[in-house]
C-alpha cells in the first residue's frame, strides 16, 4: 500500500478545506513543492545511474517534509528511487508523518473563524 499516506493526506486535505477553509494557495503550494522534489529525486535517479554527484539525502528528505513528500512518494515509486534503502524509508516516513501533523496543527491554528 505505497499510496496509503497520500489517500489519507488526500482526506486530510479536504477535511480541513472545508472545515477550516484553508486558502487555495496552501494546495498550489503542496503540488509546487512536490513538482520540485519529484525533478529532484529524478536527478538523483539520473546522477546514480551515470555516477555522478548526487543529491544529499538530507535535501530529498527536507523537500520532502516541507511538503514535497507526495512528489517525492511517487517519484519513489514511479521511477523505482529509494524504495530498497530501509535507513532512508524510516526517515523519509517519519518527515511525512511530521509534516501531516503540522499541517493539521497549521490548518486549525490559521483557520479562518466561522462567521456566526
Amino acid at each position: 500500500m505505497p499510496y496509503l499516506p497520500l489517500l489519507l493526506f488526500a482526506a486530510v486535505y479536504g477535511f480541513a478545506t472545508l472545515a477550516w477553509d484553508l486558502p487555495f494557495l496552501v494546495g498550489l503550494a503542496y503540488l509546487a513543492v512536490s513538482l520540485g522534489c519529484f525533478l529532484a529525486y529524478a536527478i538523483d535517479k539520473s546522477a546514480a545511474r551515470a555516477g555522478n554527484w548526487r543529491t544529499p539525502e538530507a535535501w530529498l528528505l527536507l523537500l520532502g517534509l516541507v511538503g514535497g513528500w507526495p512528489g517525492g512518494l511517487l517519484a519513489q515509486q514511479w521511477l523505482r528511487h529509494k524504495t530498497s534503502k530501509v535507513s532512508f524509508q524510516w526517515k523519509f516516513h517519519l518527515s511525512v508523518a511530521a509534516n501531516i501533523g503540522l499541517f493539521v496543527y497549521l490548518s486549525r491554528q490559521l483557520a479562518v473563524p466561522a462567521i456566526a
